[in-house]
């Protein structure tokens, strides 16, 4: 009888679970980059941001849910979107997708040009769709995998919000985590902490994990995990930055014995 082979054992079932559990799979993410980069897009990468849109799809469907449990529904509508963002200024992310749903125009309010004209939305959106909005089909069944395993269903509106933003801030990432690569790090400008007249300047944080992906190591040519790590520095602030880098870190090292 031939003995199993042990990588499958390496594996374990937490690994199986974290791969079954994540609603946007790494081939996806990797079409995202394709669409807005020609660096190689590494597997840890490909995970990172995947679990990534996870978390930030996630904050957004529980805030929604809330708004719609106050009202005895389990069925979101695009009201309660509006809702959770309101509540929640972390989760204002997809900013792109905004000029293009009905859920949000009555939100962006009224934008002139120079000579004080009115601009109208066509001429807000611009002459080309970005490709975030283009793409958002592709993350339907992702969406719809998230709403489940959250115990809430939506109308046909509210999951067309859902995945044109989870697909604008999938594309910005991605076009983020290119830049690091290009340019070698996050071009930071210095920080701000507040001090009290009188009181000497707290010390920099040297150990901070979000200072450590400022500074780049590793070739031109590949996307790596930390690269979508800094764009997440770059995307997300708050309490929902340091729980999407958390679960990401997470997700690849359950993975990485695959």
């Amino acid at each position: 009888m031939t003995t199993p082979p042990r990588r499958s054992d390496r594996s374990g079932p937490r690994t199986a679970s974290v791969m079954t559990d994540m609603p946007f799979k790494p081939q996806l993410v990797k079409a995202v980059f394709r669409d807005v980069t020609s660096l190689h897009v590494s597997r840890p990468a490909a995970w990172t941001a995947a679990s990534v849109t996870r978390t930030v799809l996630t904050e957004i469907i529980d805030g929604a849910r809330g708004a719609a449990a106050e009202e005895t529904r389990t069925r979101l509508i695009p009201r309660d979107l509006i809702s959770a963002i309101d509540r929640n200024v972390e989760v204002e992310v997809g900013s792109a997708w905004y000029l293009h749903s009905p859920t949000f125009h009555g939100l962006m309010g009224e934008m002139r040009d120079a000579d004080g004209a009115l601009v109208s939305l066509r001429e807000r959106r611009g002459a080309r769709t970005p490709s975030g909005v283009a793409g958002a089909h592709r993350f339907e069944a992702g969406v719809r995998r998230l709403l489940a395993g959250r115990g809430v269903r939506a109308v046909p509106a509210m999951v067309r919000d859902l995945d044109g933003i989870a697909s604008v801030f999938l594309t910005a990432l991605a076009r983020d985590a290119a830049k690091v690569v290009r340019e070698g790090g996050v071009k930071r400008f210095g920080t701000v902490s507040p001090v009290a007249p009188g009181e000497p300047a707290p010390a920099p944080l040297l150990k901070d994990p979000l200072v450590a992906l400022s500074t780049r190591r590793g070739d031109r040519r590949t996307v790596a995990g930390d690269d979508v790590l800094a764009a997440v520095t770059m995307q997300l602030f708050g309490d929902l930055r340091q729980r999407a880098i958390t679960e990401a870190a997470e997700t690849t090292r359950h993975t990485s014995a695959d």
